[in-house]
């Protein structure tokens, strides 16, 4: 009894079901529970940064091919775009075959103020001020801001430079090698209280929101689960027999970070933790370095697959008929635009909004019916994220000899 309740998966289990129940029989508790979130999610974001960094810099400097780094971020971007356009694609098909948007009659008021700020974050969204951004202006600032793609562009050039010292730089490996160690030893002692984490993002979401809320979405939720649920034991799981490991085995090992990212609604507040538990499940580091950071911009499968369906569904709620060319059109600018708002708060519905814009089909507007009930479909989002990203980390070292084969412990 004593192991059950010193297990990680078992608090944090036992955490989201007392936040369900503090949820919703205790509200006024909504605003601690939200400040309990928040403190932990910042305890994990402070600590992203440096470990991003420590961990590309150490990988980039034990290769002896820098070539090589330059093939495993080609390998890591053309996975991301093919498995992401498989999730709109499916994300597409599902919608149109449940039509979750057919006889729903909206009562929602829009959000004036809301839909504001999202109009005017899509309209400044422009492709090349995103490519420009990954290169940052100030390195400090970009570790001070979290921008988790110009720390890894900062990463991969110190990486370089370190690497072509040769021996001289050693020192700093070794330097670098110690400071690793120390902020993977401070995630361990956060990780302690990440059931409390748990406990108030769940009570949060479910004070404020409501479990009514999702009764005139039900239907669009039900779909979307189901859709990110088949992706996962579906497409991923083809994936990984084609590369020969067990999507079973891996979600098995990575267990606590699904069950985190649950309760806190946020993909951010795992990543230290996948970066550790997928070398230890066999990848290098200097893979899970280069793929996991990346992977949290560019391969948002949970994200693209709820975008693509959020688009069919608003088509059917103001009864507008998508050709196949039209939707294939959705698809192509989803590509694009589901890039553009890597790491900005509400990027999902920043993303929508641009998309709707694009199109110029649906209104805007309705993308206020969707608003309250979007925390509840964040959860699947990031869990499928997180899933997704691990894997593409696994099939990317796998392909290119980075991957031993360990004993992953349960």
């Amino acid at each position: 009894m004593k192991r059950l309740f010193a297990n990680l998966t078992f608090q944090v289990l036992i955490a989201i079901v007392l936040g369900v129940i503090v949820g919703l029989y205790c509200k006024p508790f909504a605003p601690i529970a939200q400040m309990i979130s928040k403190i932990f999610i910042s305890l994990i974001t402070m600590l992203i940064g440096p470990i991003i960094f420590f961990t590309i810099v150490l990988g980039i400097a034990g290769m002896s091919d820098m070539k090589k780094v330059g093939r495993v971020g080609g390998k890591a971007l053309l996975y991301f775009e093919i498995v992401t356009t498989f999730a709109l694609i499916i994300g597409v098909t599902v919608a149109n075959i449940v039509k979750p948007g057919d006889g729903f009659v909206s009562t929602v008021k829009a959000d004036a103020a809301k839909l504001a700020v999202y109009q005017k974050a899509a309209s400044e969204m422009h492709w090349g001020d995103f490519i420009a951004h990954i290169v940052p202006a100030n390195a400090i600032d970009a570790f001070a801001k979290g921008d988790i793609l110009q720390i890894l562009f900062f990463a991969i050039l110190f990486g370089f430079g370190l690497s072509r010292m040769g021996d001289s730089g050693k020192v700093v490996v070794d330097l670098f090698e110690k400071f690793s160690k120390v902020f993977f030893n401070i995630m361990r002692i956060v990780m302690k209280v990440a059931p409390i984490g748990a406990f108030g993002g769940m009570a949060y979401t479910i004070s404020t929101y409501g479990i009514k809320t999702l009764q005139p979405l039900a239907l669009l939720m039900a779909s979307v689960y189901i859709t990110m649920f088949l992706f996962i034991f579906v497409v991923l799981n083809i994936i990984c027999r084609i590369y020969k490991f067990s999507l079973w085995q891996y979600l098995k090992h990575v267990k606590e970070e699904i069950l985190i990212v649950l309760g806190t609604s946020s993909s951010e507040s795992v990543l230290p933790g996948m970066m550790e538990k997928l070398e230890k499940f066999g990848c290098s580091r200097s893979v899970v370095g280069l793929v996991i950071p990346a992977g949290y911009s560019f391969n948002l499968d949970g994200t693209t697959i709820y975008l693509s369906m959020s688009v069919i569904f608003l088509a059917q709620v103001f009864h507008i008929p998508l050709s196949i060319e039209q939707q294939l059109s959705i698809i192509a600018i989803l590509m694009v635009t589901s890039k553009g708002a890597a790491g900005v708060t509400g990027s999902g519905f920043i993303v929508l909004t641009s998309t709707l814009a694009a199109i110029k089909v649906i209104p805007i507007e309705g993308v206020a019916i969707l608003l309250g009930v979007d925390r509840f479909m964040s959860e699947a989002r990031a869990i499928t994220n997180v899933i997704g990203n691990g894997v593409a980390t696994i099939v990317i070292a796998k392909s290119e000899g980075e991957f031993v084969v360990s004993e992953v412990r349960s």
